[in-house]
């Protein structure tokens, strides 16, 4: 099993969706673009958010166990997927990576 590497690549912000649909918030999205985290295998980095988690995880489970060329050549890097959380107002889109180094 690999290290994947987890990058913040972009952050969109939809500020009149957030107007029109979303309620007042005090805390949405800490994640700042450059942002890195490394997933140990399938296992979940520190500090990286739960829901941003629950959207990647799939592809960095796939790719933390040998996957790759997910949907037919999409990625130019085969051992890669671009992967954005599921927040439509503030989606993050993260680049994943597998590392050479063997998950611990």
């Amino acid at each position: 099993m690999k290290k994947v590497r987890i990058t913040a690549v972009r952050k969109a912000h939809y500020q009149d969706l957030i107007d029109m649909y979303e309620n007042p918030i005090q805390h949405a999205c800490d994640v700042t673009e450059g942002q890195i985290w490394i997933a140990n295998g399938w296992q979940q980095p520190a500090g990286m958010c739960t829901s941003a988690w629950e959207s990647i995880s799939p592809f960095v489970m796939a790719l933390s166990h040998g996957g790759e060329n997910f949907y037919d050549g999409w990625m130019k890097n085969p051992k890669s997927a671009m992967i954005s959380c599921n927040d439509g107002f503030r989606p993050v889109s993260f680049l994943l990576e597998t590392m050479d180094d063997d998950a611990e």
